[in-house]
Parts: structure tokens; C-alpha cells; sequence
């Protein structure tokens, strides 16, 4: 044992003592989780989408400025004019919004069809415009009361009374239907699951191939030492390689993406644990079946991205074809993000997560067996 932990350590500091390693470990992971989860962030649940829609505010008083607010606060995908085109519906606020409810005269709000408009995304635009209205309809109630003699609402007036907590909260959820991952909350777990396969791969082919075509593994076998403890001592220091990412990025998620880990921090670190132990072992296997180092690494980053891509890294499976899931279960990158996205967007416990994670346990098996079977001297 104390041989593993040995050619393990010494694996990792020959690792971390490449400068492009913090490259492929730190930067390029880190600008794709942003760049995804940024481009991302927009794409709401399927069931709960957000039509794109733009607003002309023809009021420049107060009025129509809070209106605009409230609208936004029902979730509105508010366009910007330069985007007209693009608009499933037009809602205007008529110049004289603020002056007419000072008066207590009733105003009408505009809802105008877009160039693009479906029925679905109207029905659903509507709704949040009725809502906002009634959550308007209600501060003004609550800023003057129903009385001809009582003096106009002011702007302050109004703030004052959104500003207060309401007396009565709703808390909806989906029935049955799991929202979509998306945002930082699919590109964390797609990203790190696809990076922590290609570096495990590259590593550990490269390193095994270049080992050997140097000569250091027959020297390691002057030692005693067996074969299948340089095969484990291998396959440990790619794992402490695959620790230094997960930790880095779990904290980056949480603390600078703000990720939800929330109670499930545990499982998600034990899933990725072992996933970079079945990469790792993948890794080990990829340089025992090939010799020389370009062959590995072209091997390596193809394999990886295939993997990534069928796995669900690149899109969220739920939006494929029923096949693409199919697929997805085949490959230990589907079975990883599978229990990612169970801990992290669909907020399951632990116990959700112990399938997939004895299947990656028999992918790591298979490949520590055949890692061994063919390794060479």
C-alpha cells in the first residue's frame, strides 16, 4: 500500500510541476463554465419558458417607470428595441398611465402582437402582464384609498407600500416535472465532468507512454514493486490530479457562480470523486494499449470529447430525442452528470444517486482489470 500511495505522490508533483497543466486544469475549464453559463442563463424550465417580449413605455412619470418593475418582477424576458423583430408580443404603456390613475380614471395598457408570436408563448406572456397588473392594481389600492377627497399618490407613497412584506406568500413548484439545468447550475457539472475525462485521459496516456518509451517503468520494476501496484499507484496519483480540480472548482461554483450545492456538497464531491477515479483508469488503459505519446493524446482528446458530447456536457440531455438518453447510459460521462444534476437541479438526496454511482464503480472496475491485463513494461 505504502508503494501506491508512494509512485501516487511523486505523480502528482511531476504533474503540478508543468506549467501548462494549470492551463488545462484551471483557465480553459474555468473561461467554458462562464462562457456556457452565461450564454445559458437565459433558458429557463421548458414548462416554465420566458417568451421574449418588448415594452414601450410612452409614460415619463413615475407611474409607468414602476410599472415596468412590477413587469419584470414576473418574470418577463424584456427585449431590447434594438430587437424588435424578434418580440413574441408588444406591451406599450400609454403616455398618460400615471395622469389618468391620479385621477382615479381607469388607463389601458396596450398588448400588440410581435412579428414572431405563437399562441403558447402569448397565453403565457398574458398571464404575467394580468399579474403584474393585479400586483399593481393592489399597491395602488393600499397607497390612496378609495375616496374622491383623499390627496393624489406620490412615488414615495407608492414605494413605501411595495416595500412592505407581504402578508401572504405563494409558493408554487412543478408537479412532476423536473426543471431544465441551466445556467451555471448545467455548465459547473457539464464542464468539469468533460475536463476532469480529458485531462485524466491526456495525463495518464501521455504520462505512461512517455514512461515507457523512457524507460522509467523498468526501472520502477527493479524495484519491489508488483505490476499491478505501478497500475494502482498510476491510477491513485491521477486521482489526487482530478481532487485538485474538483476542489478548485466546487469552491469557485459556490462561492463565485454561486451554484446550488446547498446540503448536497457530500454526494456531489463523492460523485465526482469517483468519476475521477474511473477517468483516471481510463487513462491508465489508454497509454498500456498505445505506445507512442501523439497517438495517445490524439486518442485521448477525440475520446473525450465524443464522450462529453454523448454524455450530455455540451446540451442538456432532456431537450434530445429519446435516443440521445439512451446513448447517454452507455457512457460514464452520462451516469456522472446524471447524478450532478440530481444533486444539484433537481435537489434529489443521496439515495437517488447510488444507481449511477454503481454503475461509474463498474466502469472503473472494468478499466483497473483491463488497465492491468494490458499494461507493458
Amino acid at each position: 500500500m505504502n508503494r501506491i500511495l508512494t509512485i501516487g505522490h511523486i505523480d502528482l508533483r511531476l504533474f503540478m510541476k508543468h506549467k501548462s497543466a494549470y492551463v488545462w486544469l484551471f483557465v480553459i475549464p474555468m473561461a467554458f463554465v462562464y462562457f456556457m453559463g452565461f450564454a445559458n442563463r437565459g433558458q429557463s424550465h421548458a414548462y416554465n419558458r420566458t417568451p421574449p417580449v418588448l415594452i414601450e413605455n410612452k409614460d415619463t412619470n413615475f407611474l409607468g417607470r414602476i410599472f415596468l418593475e412590477e413587469l419584470k418582477a414576473q418574470n418577463m424576458y424584456v427585449l431590447s428595441p434594438t430587437n424588435r423583430e424578434t418580440a413574441a408580443r408588444i406591451i406599450r404603456i400609454p403616455a398618460d398611465f400615471t395622469e389618468k390613475a391620479q385621477r382615479l380614471q381607469p388607463g389601458k395598457i396596450q398588448f400588440l402582437k410581435g412579428q414572431d408570436s405563437g399562441e403558447a408563448d402569448t397565453a403565457l406572456i398574458e398571464i404575467r402582464l394580468v399579474r403584474a397588473l393585479i400586483a399593481m392594481n393592489g399597491h395602488l389600492l393600499e397607497a390612496r384609498p378609495g375616496t374622491t377627497n383623499f390627496p393624489p399618490f406620490t412615488e414615495a407613497k407608492l414605494r413605501e407600500v411595495m416595500a412592505r412584506p407581504d402578508p401572504v406568500v405563494l409558493d408554487a413548484t412543478f408537479a412532476g416535472r423536473k426543471p431544465l439545468p441551466s445556467g451555471f447550475n448545467f455548465s459547473l457539472p457539464g464542464n468539469l465532468v468533460m475536463y476532469l475525462m480529458m485531462n485524466l485521459l491526456i495525463f495518464g496516456g501521455s504520462t505512461i507512454a512517455a514512461e515507457r518509451r523512457n524507460g522509467v517503468i523498468k526501472r520502477l520494476m527493479l524495484h519491489p514493486v508488483t505490476r499491478m501496484e505501478i497500475v494502482l499507484g498510476k491510477i491513485y496519483g491521477l486521482l489526487l490530479l482530478g481532487l485538485v480540480q474538483i476542489v478548485f472548482f466546487l469552491a469557485v461554483g459556490k462561492f463565485l457562480f454561486h451554484v446550488n450545492l446547498g446540503a448536497n456538497l457530500p454526494g456531489v464531491a463523492v460523485t465526482l470523486i469517483v468519476f475521477a477515479w474511473v477517468a483516471g483508469s481510463f487513462g491508465v488503459l489508454a497509454g498500456s494499449l498505445n505506445a507512442a505519446e501523439d497517438r495517445v493524446i490524439g486518442l485521448c482528446v477525440l475520446t473525450s470529447l465524443l464522450l462529453a458530447a454523448l454524455g450530455g456536457c455540451w446540451w442538456p440531455l432532456e431537450i434530445g430525442p429519446p435516443v440521445l438518453k439512451t446513448i447517454a447510459l452507455c457512457t460514464p460521462t452520462g451516469w456522472a452528470l446524471q447524478a450532478l444534476h440530481q444533486l444539484i437541479s433537481f435537489g434529489s438526496d443521496f439515495t437517488a444517486v447510488l444507481l449511477p454511482l454503481a454503475v461509474l464503480c463498474g466502469f472503473g472496475l472494468v478499466a483497473n482489470l483491463l488497465a492491468a491485463r494490458f499494461f507493458k513494461v
